[in-house]
């Protein structure tokens, strides 16, 4: 499955204006433009880990930060038994509507919160965080994957995802706006790029231990710059720029960013490098 323009988005999908990423409705409309804008840029990266994992028939896979389930909805494909948790309820809603065919015994376990209700289906062969770690609190997704790796059994695997070298990532300039944003004073706040070992030390700190790594190409492309803006936007690395800038002027301001990416046809494309280390828990060690 390889990454497309994304169409012209519905109309009842739209973004409500001046909706602010803690507002019950912009949260339903992030999630929908997530879904259908942003979340098929990553797919290459999903499946690239699959394929080295081997998921398929068998496989127990818990997803943190599943999202709106793209990502678990692929490995199902493959014949694994997915559960998956997330914070927020909205995407979780999407998810089960994907999901929700894949009915019967093996249905998918989607979990809004903590681990708690996922550990019923333990142990897991895989975990995944797929999604970059640069937009939440480090110290929170430490703790989650401390507690997630306590799943996992003998042998299984933990596999993060998260950005590329900065150099060759055409969004890491772009997504530059939400930092600049979020922090004028340049203190350091809001969203920063991945650094070379990011990945491996996060895993470390949640007790687990690198187990190999690989780079995955995942060109994100728009069909217009108004879907680029919501789509980038839907990721939450804007969000802390969103709390201390109207939207009007967040917006504004990621649609120049976003002008030098623009084609002669009007689509956007920027493309980006991901990577994905693959860890064990250190208590099989």
């Amino acid at each position: 499955m390889s990454p497309t323009l994304v169409r012209h988005q519905l109309p009842d999908s739209v973004s409500p204006h001046g909706a602010g990423p803690r507002d019950p409705a912009g949260s339903r409309a992030r999630a929908r433009d997530w879904a259908e804008i942003q979340e098929r840029m990553l797919v290459p990266l999903y499946e690239a880990a699959y394929d080295r994992l081997g998921i398929g028939a068998g496989t127990r896979l818990l997803g943190l930060g599943c999202g709106s389930g793209l990502a678990l909805l692929l490995a199902a494909a493959r014949g694994a038994r997915v559960s998956g948790v997330d914070a927020d309820e909205s995407r979780l809603e999407l998810a089960r509507e994907r999901l929700s065919p894949h009915g019967g015994p093996d249905a998918a376990r989607l979990v809004h919160g903590g681990l708690e209700a996922a550990s019923g289906d333990a142990p897991f062969h895989v975990i995944t965080a797929f999604h970059p770690s640069d937009c939440g609190s480090a110290e929170g997704l430490t703790a989650s994957l401390t507690a997630a790796a306590a799943l996992a059994e003998r042998g299984g695997a933990v596999v993060l995802g998260g950005w590329g070298p900065a150099e060759r990532c055409a969004t890491t300039r772009v997504l530059r706006v939400a930092r600049r944003l979020a922090d004028p004073l340049h203190r350091g706040g809001g969203w920063r790029p991945g650094g070379r070992d990011d990945l491996e030390e996060l895993a470390e700190r949640a007790g687990l231990r690198p187990d190999g790594s690989g780079r995955v190409a995942c060109p994100f492309g728009y069909a217009d710059l108004p879907s680029a803006v919501r789509g980038l936007l839907s990721t939450g690395a804007f969000d802390a720029a969103l709390e201390v800038t109207e939207r009007r002027q967040v917006e504004k301001e990621l649609g120049e960013a976003l002008h030098p990416h623009q084609r002669a046809d009007g689509t956007v494309w920027m493309p980006n490098v991901f990577r994905y280390v693959v860890a064990r828990p250190l208590r099989f060690a």
